[in-house]
């Protein structure tokens, strides 16, 4: 079997308006002193053999990580499915590894995981499911749906769970870290995920803990 990495195209979903973090681009929000999509890019990178950035606003801030950036292909701001499809058509892998810009606490077998369940169930999605939620947005989906994405879209379809329920979806059960698919929607919950990443920081040399 080929490495679970050579398989799979990275995508970060960073095309939303963020209206609940007063319409700032959250990809490029400052935590622990770099980008959001950097925290995100660090764990995603060992898992895949490729990144694709979707964002349908600062580009070029996007494109200073070293990545392929994208905008939806349909105006309007209509939801990750939209930056989904265009990450199909630009795949080179059998599958592409959806996650959100604002999640940067990602399990670092996220992508071994969902692959392994995907194969074991013989389906075509397989989305993480927290213990208490599904995480559809967390996803590794078949590149061979794109067109199949592509019709649902043009016909108006938005909600993602009715994509999924078109096809042969598998249920990853990570009910082991569900802190880590947390997203920072709100200026408090970048606030506490700050505090997360300051705990995590080795303390200085001869610092005193509080």
């Amino acid at each position: 079997m080929p490495e679970t990495r050579t398989q799979i195209t990275g995508l970060i979903l960073a095309g939303g308006r963020a209206q609940r973090m007063g319409g700032q681009d959250k990809g490029l929000l400052p935590l622990a002193g770099q980008p959001l999509v950097a925290h995100v890019i660090a764990a995603l990178a060992p898992q895949v053999c490729d990144i694709v950035i979707n964002a349908n606003r600062n580009a070029e801030a996007y494109s200073s990580q070293g990545y392929r950036v994208f905008a939806d292909a349909l105006a309007g701001y209509c939801g990750p499915l939209a930056g989904i499809e265009s990450g199909l058509r630009l795949a080179a892998t059998p599958y592409l590894l959806s996650v959100p810009c604002d999640s940067p606490f990602l399990p670092p077998a996220l992508g071994q995981r969902l692959y392994a369940v995907l194969l074991d169930a013989d389906a075509e999605i397989a989305v993480v499911h927290d213990g208490e939620w599904m995480q559809p947005v967390f996803a590794l989906i078949t590149r061979g749906l794109r067109s199949s994405l592509s019709r649902f879209l043009a016909d108006g379809g938005r909600k993602i769970d009715r994509w999924y329920a078109q096809h042969r979806l598998a249920i990853a059960d990570f009910s082991d870290t569900p802190e880590a698919f947390v997203n920072l929607n709100t200026p408090e919950e970048l606030a506490a995920a700050e505090d997360t990443m300051a705990g995590r920081r080795p303390a200085a040399a001869g610092a005193i803990p509080p």
